[in-house]
């Protein structure tokens, strides 16, 4: 599966904060809120940074107000509110990655089990299907506060659709918003199924590599990730947010 980033055209400071604000509530209804922690972010088609939730608030409690433009250097270039102390993670998987367009780091408990296993994620079910790379970040399972940190992790992640940051937790990063929240949710359901099959004695028998292939483009399609992205952000409490590409 192959997708281009849409980084062209000028910046629409009020569609980018509604986009974090949709990916934010949507992460919140899939079960990956972390109380004020964990955080997704959207490329500023400028090129001045990333556009990301504020410090101190929860996934289901940013709106377009709890947004933040943050440079590469860290400054707050627009909006109310500090930036997260881990915004490296986000600048620099985008520097290094061209491709990504958001970027989504979570602390789900079934992330954090799993990746102290040090065990392969197989495609149990369609969830790890996208996943077939799956590095792990060793170089520290502390906060990503720094720009060399930031380089590490980006460099791990390398062309893969997210890693494991064990002791931490995971990253995920796609073209656009759909992708890259839709891989946080799979991800942590493939871990969560992998743990229960382990748990009952397994796995015994996961989709090979062919299988894999067919499957990331039959079930985990651009239309697909969409359709199921769009489906968490119409069942978010509170303000309705429109899903991107669409109008309310």
């Amino acid at each position: 599966m192959t997708h281009t980033a849409d980084h062209q055209g000028p910046a629409d400071p009020a569609r980018l904060r509604d986009e974090v604000a949709a990916a934010s509530r949507a992460l919140a209804v899939a079960g990956l809120t972390d109380m004020v922690w964990g955080h997704a972010s959207v490329r500023d088609p400028a090129g001045r940074g990333v556009w990301m939730k504020a410090s101190g608030w929860g996934f289901e409690e940013v709106d377009a107000e709890r947004v933040v433009l943050v440079a590469p250097t860290g400054e707050v270039l627009d909006g109310a509110g500090k930036r997260h102390i881990e915004y490296p993670i986000h600048t620099e998987i985008m520097a290094l990655r061209p491709d990504v367009g958001c970027v989504v780091h979570t602390h789900a408990p079934a992330l954090a089990a799993f990746a102290s296993l040090d065990e392969p994620l197989r495609a149990v079910s369609h969830d790890g299907v996208p996943f077939a790379k799956l590095p792990r970040f060793t170089r520290t399972g502390a906060l990503i506060a720094s720009g060399d940190l930031g380089r590490a992790l980006a460099d791990t992640l390398g062309d893969a659709n997210g890693a494991l940051m064990p002791h931490h937790g995971a990253v995920t990063a796609g073209p656009d918003a759909p992708t890259a929240v839709m891989y946080a949710v799979l991800l942590e359901r493939a871990c969560r199924t992998q743990l229960m099959a382990m748990a009952a004695g397994g796995p015994r028998t996961w989709s090979d590599e062919a299988e894999v292939a067919f499957k990331n483009e039959q079930i985990w399609n651009p239309g697909q990730l969409s359709a199921g992205y769009d489906y968490l952000v119409r069942t978010a409490p509170g303000d309705r947010i429109a899903p991107r590409g669409t109008t309310l």
